[in-house]
């Protein structure tokens, strides 16, 4: 409760009457309230993990009797007398029949890793049927990374569904039940970099060019054809950088419309000068998120709430930024996030300082110090740590370790002030 800011009377109470509860994809405490919920409802709950990815209803319920049979006698018994090819509203009347006759009922189904569930209108059909056969009392809880669009949308719209894991975003708009429902695009570019259109992977971008247009563009929300221009054909003239523009940027789109069914939509809209977000598209954006975090959490208005936006943003920060991309925007770009990561990792560090909890401390500096080495005083923070427990030896391998980075990166020495800080240590032993 502490930590999610989601009790569970708060769970009970948001969840009441409701048969689907959705743990939303940015939700990064979903194991530890998931254990809290274990540890102290008694109505029973059944957990089921999906260990791979999967692709038809029939073997998702398959996985889902196997994994639970073992722990429920005669679990599965409806779903084993289906054919193999049963049809998908077929399977949701009888995993619900099946879900009915356990004893004790299971108030829950928890379904974890449902993003390894390639969502089509097979699964859709299963899942609406499952829903609406479930017994009184009976829920789906879902959790996901990339909850997509659809049957989720409809159900939020009825009334049926509930979402739990907005509390700390002001600003989404996945669940957002508008009358006319625009594409959603998840876009994470921390680590290789990958998008997702209503739930759907594009694996395809036509080439290197249009793929790292994209990226850019999703980074820079406001930017003119003159900075585009410089940043990817700096040599080419006007005339012709114009032409490249328009054509990769129509094979981005191209490659983005292929996973839409409805009217094509597009990425920007120009306007006063600028390339800004198209209105007709919502997006979702990991390291927008991950730097908003960081940046709140420098203005909290208490340390709690600094603490967990620091959290927040050390969770989303999977991996650099881009990783395969070497363009200097990118460069620079992942540079800059690698900084704010490193921020976040000590101010979490100085937190647990102040709680004088001194090796949850060490641990945060430790791994700031592997993504900024250079930071010479997050070195003297751990070399006054390090002695304050009695490990003397360890602080001053700690001078030496600055002292070595600091000739290979800068050429220079430690500052005085960190030199005294080594003699006042050395006389301690």
């Amino acid at each position: 409760q502490t930590v999610t800011r989601v009790s569970l009377d708060s769970f009970r109470e948001r969840a009441a009457g409701k048969k689907v509860i959705l743990l939303y994809p940015w939700l990064n405490y979903r194991n530890l309230f998931l254990s809290h919920f274990l540890a102290a409802d008694h109505s029973g709950l059944l957990y089921y993990r999906i260990p791979a990815e999967v692709t038809t209803p029939g073997a998702w319920v398959r996985g889902l009797i196997d994994d639970l049979a073992p722990g429920l006698a005669g679990f599965g018994a409806q779903v084993r007398h289906l054919p193999d090819d049963a049809a998908p509203d077929a399977l949701g009347e009888a995993l619900a029949a099946d879900l009915a006759a356990c004893a004790p009922l299971p108030g829950v189904l928890f379904v974890d890793e449902m993003d390894r569930v390639q969502l089509s209108p097979a699964f859709e059909a299963f899942f609406t049927v499952l829903v609406g056969a479930l017994a009184p009392g009976q829920q789906l809880a879902i959790s996901s990374r990339l909850l997509t669009h659809q049957p989720w949308y409809a159900m939020v719209a009825q009334g049926d569904a509930v979402i739990l894991g907005t509390e700390h975003r002001k600003s989404d708009l996945m669940f957002t039940v508008e009358t006319e429902p625009r594409p959603q695009l998840e876009v994470y570019a921390l680590g290789q970099g990958y998008a997702l259109i209503n739930g759907q992977w594009i694996s395809q971008w036509d080439g290197v060019l249009p793929r790292n247009l994209f990226f850019y563009l999703i980074d820079r929300p406001l930017v003119t054809r003159d900075a585009i221009f410089e940043t990817f054909w700096p040599d080419l003239s006007i005339r012709d950088a114009t032409n490249v523009f328009h054509v990769t940027k129509r094979k981005m789109m191209e490659r983005i419309n292929a996973k839409l069914d409805g009217t094509p939509c597009e990425l920007t809209q120009y306007a006063n000068g600028f390339y800004m977000p198209s209105a007709k598209i919502v997006r979702h954006y990991d390291a927008a998120d991950f730097l908003e975090a960081v940046e709140q959490a420098a203005v909290a208005h208490s340390e709690r709430q600094e603490e967990i936006l620091y959290q927040q943003a050390i969770a989303l920060y999977k991996a650099p930024f881009l990783q395969a991309v070497n363009m200097p925007w990118a460069v620079a770009r992942r540079d800059q996030l690698r900084q704010y990561y490193a921020q976040a990792l000590i101010g979490i560090g100085r937190i647990m300082q102040r709680r004088v909890q001194p090796e949850a401390a060490l641990g945060y500096f430790a791994r700031a110090l592997r993504e900024v080495p250079e930071r010479e005083d997050i070195h003297r923070e751990v070399m006054r740590l390090y002695a304050d427990l009695g490990m003397i030896g360890d602080a001053l391998a700690q001078y030496d370790r600055l002292d070595s980075i600091l000739a290979q990166m800068l050429n220079i020495g430690p500052a005085p002030e960190t030199r005294a800080l080594r003699d006042q240590i050395a006389a301690r032993g």
